[in-house]
C-alpha cells in the first residue's frame, strides 16, 4: 500500500505564504515524479507544479514566479512554497506521486487526499 498525505493549508490574507507538504510512504520502489494540482469550487482542477526525479520544474502560467515546487527525494516528500498568494489561489490542492511499487514493480500514480487553502482578508 502506497498513501500520500498533504499538509500546511490554512487560511491566509492576500499576499501571504504557505508551504505545503505532501508526503508519500510505504511500499514504495521509486517515484518518478510528483505533481501539484488544485480545484476551486465549480472550476476544473488546474496543474500547479510538478517536479521530477532530476529535479526537473514545471509550473502553471498562473504561479509562475510566486510559487516554487522542491523535493526531498530522501523522505519522498514534496513541497510546494507559495508567496504572494492571492484570492484566485483559494482551492484545494492535491498532490500525486507517479512511482513504482515495490511490492509489484508496477507503476501506478497516487493521490492525496487534499488540503485546503483559504485566501481571504
Amino acid at each position: 500500500q502506497v498513501q500520500l498525505v498533504e499538509s500546511g493549508g490554512g487560511l491566509v490574507r492576500p499576499g501571504g505564504s504557505l508551504r505545503l507538504s505532501c508526503a508519500a510512504s510505504g511500499s514504495i520502489f521509486s517515484i518518478n515524479h510528483m505533481t501539484w494540482y488544485r480545484q476551486a469550487p465549480g472550476k476544473q482542477r488546474e496543474l500547479v507544479a510538478g517536479i521530477t526525479s532530476d529535479g526537473d520544474t514545471a509550473y502553471g502560467d498562473s504561479v509562475k514566479g510566486r510559487f516554487t515546487i522542491s523535493r526531498d527525494s530522501g523522505k519522498n516528500t514534496v513541497y510546494l512554497q507559495m508567496n504572494g498568494l492571492k484570492p484566485d489561489d483559494a482551492a484545494v490542492y492535491y498532490c500525486d506521486a507517479d512511482l513504482v511499487t515495490s511490492t509489484s514493480m508496477g507503476r501506478y500514480i497516487y493521490w492525496g487526499q487534499g488540503t485546503q487553502v483559504t485566501v481571504s482578508s
